[in-house]
């Protein structure tokens, strides 16, 4: 065992866990242990197949063996309860609390709710349902209210709290809907939200953040997964658009000291590594949220400094790096900082767009330029990450800032150094540059060796030209005997689509 599988993630401000239903392959004695080897300190323990049936025979004695393992382990835990077909063999997680008959539904909860307080958990987390056919919005909702305050008084005389969690296409399916069953309900202390950062991009209209914001004090459980916007598809982290960092941030900000458990059911073929492949994505993101908090603390500083003595704007530029580190801003997929850049890209970056919302454009554009040209290596790439800033974050770039752009871009792609280069060939190339240009720049990258990914719109803008170019230079590699770059080959493909009609 690594010392990073050991080491316990104390860094995180909150609980970090993994779902059991993550791991129906593996008995709960071996998920516990592997789980804390790897340093996850909770879990959130799904009732039902294959690890607590709470309606066994003996299942308090079960129960008291999962305390004495979660205690062994130092393990904080919540009580899932999105068991799929415990309580109907035939439908997926039926009865619902919004049906005509739920009382098996009622009776599992309140089972959840005694196992909740044998363990200390810190919540039973449930849903509301999805509404059967042909049953009326107004219908659920007076079912739901009238069970969930029945489980609410359950709860309290129990000490337990119940956390809603919002689920696509349910009756709750967002925070605003959860908000609501609790003032229905009179705002009850025993009643709290989980969110699943994951069904904030699907369902959210205004995404993981506010969400999270908007459950705010109330917030009592999370659970962390990446998901497409068009699907209620749990996916390992880096497979969906979910910004792990952002969100991590946003607990942190808010002070969230739960736990937030790994939530991936359909992936328990691969728990082992799945876990270990998400702990060190958390961590990347953690890292990641931490240097954002410190560029936001630098950017303040800056921007005061700048108000009171504009001639101090080189001297702060050029300190990003003492002040907010040079760390990779992926450092799995780019160690060396040269694809995605470094924090203090990222610092220099940010104020280049701040300054270029208080500043006239002409005025901005000399700034720029002065910064790029009595910089050094770091600070003209910052500038550059700025530039490409600007073109995401501004549908129209004043022609005074296009032209410093263009004229700073063409600079970097005259050297050799390969981090200037790529930081060249972002969205402001992407959008400016022309077409001669653009292919010699994105050749250059396969001649130094850098990976094509630096190249924004590679897509859209690779075409015949620039596959000849390539197949060019990789005969010239082959009658060399020298290795031809895999990117060569991208090119090709990525020309062989866009000349399809």
């Amino acid at each position: 065992m690594s010392a990073a599988e050991q080491q316990p993630a104390q860094d995180f401000p909150f609980a970090i866990g993994y779902g059991t239903n993550g791991w129906a392959d593996h008995p709960l004695p071996v998920a516990v242990r592997l789980l804390a080897e790897q340093g996850y300190t909770a879990v959130a323990l799904t009732l039902g197949h294959p690890h607590l049936d709470p309606f066994a025979p003996d299942v308090q004695n079960q129960v008291a063996e999962i305390r004495s393992l979660l205690e062994k382990h130092q393990m904080r835990v919540v009580i899932e309860t999105g068991t799929r077909f415990l309580l109907d063999a035939r439908h997926k997680h039926r009865p619902a609390l919004v049906e005509e008959h739920a009382e098996v539904r009622l009776e599992f909860l309140r089972r959840a709710i005694d196992i909740a307080a044998a363990l200390d958990a810190e919540c039973v987390s449930f849903f509301s349902g999805i509404l059967p056919e042909g049953t009326s919005t107004q219908l659920g909702w007076q079912r739901l209210i009238a069970r969930v305050g029945q489980l609410v008084d359950y709860a309290a005389s129990n000490g337990v709290l119940l956390s809603i969690e919002p689920e696509p296409g349910m009756l709750v399916e967002t925070v605003a809907d959860a908000l609501r069953l609790r003032t229905e309900l009179g705002n009850p202390q025993g009643l709290r939200v989980t969110v699943d950062i994951g069904h904030c991009v699907v369902v959210e209209p205004h995404g993981v953040e506010a969400a999270l914001r908007q459950a705010g004090e109330l917030l009592a459980n999370v659970q962390l997964d990446d998901m497409m916007a068009h699907a209620h598809e749990h996916l390992p982290f880096g497979q969906g658009i979910v910004d792990l960092s952002a969100a991590l941030n946003t607990l942190a900000d808010m002070d969230y000291r739960g736990i937030a458990a790994v939530e991936l059911p359909r992936h328990s073929w691969d728990a082992p590594a799945l876990a270990l492949d998400s702990m060190a994505a958390l961590r990347e993101a953690w890292a990641a949220s931490e240097a954002q908090r410190t560029i936001e603390a630098w950017l303040r500083e800056c921007l005061s400094a700048v108000a009171e003595n504009a001639s101090a704007l080189p001297r702060i530029f050029a300190s990003a790096g003492r002040r907010v580190g040079r760390a990779p801003n992926s450092p799995q997929a780019d160690p060396a900082g040269v694809l995605y850049g470094t924090a203090d890209d990222t610092a220099r970056a940010r104020l280049i767009r701040e300054l270029s919302r208080i500043q006239e454009p002409g005025p901005f554009a000399l700034e720029i330029r002065d910064l790029y040209y009595r910089g050094d290596s770091a600070e003209r790439r910052g500038v550059l990450r700025g530039i490409n800033l600007l073109a995401q974050s501004m549908p129209e770039l004043d022609g005074r800032i296009i032209a410093t752009g263009l004229e700073l871009t063409s600079d970097a792609l005259r050297t050799n150094e390969t981090s200037l280069v790529a930081a060249a060939v972002g969205p402001f190339a992407a959008s400016h540059l022309d077409q001669h240009a653009w292919r010699h720049a994105v050749l250059k990258l396969i001649f130094m060796g850098v990976s094509l990914s630096a190249v924004s719109d590679l897509s859209i803008r690779a075409d015949a030209e620039l596959a000849r170019m390539a197949e060019d230079f990789a005969a010239e590699r082959r009658a060399a005997h020298r290795p031809v770059p895999t990117d060569v080959g991208l090119l090709q493909d990525l020309a062989s689509h866009t000349s399809r009609p």
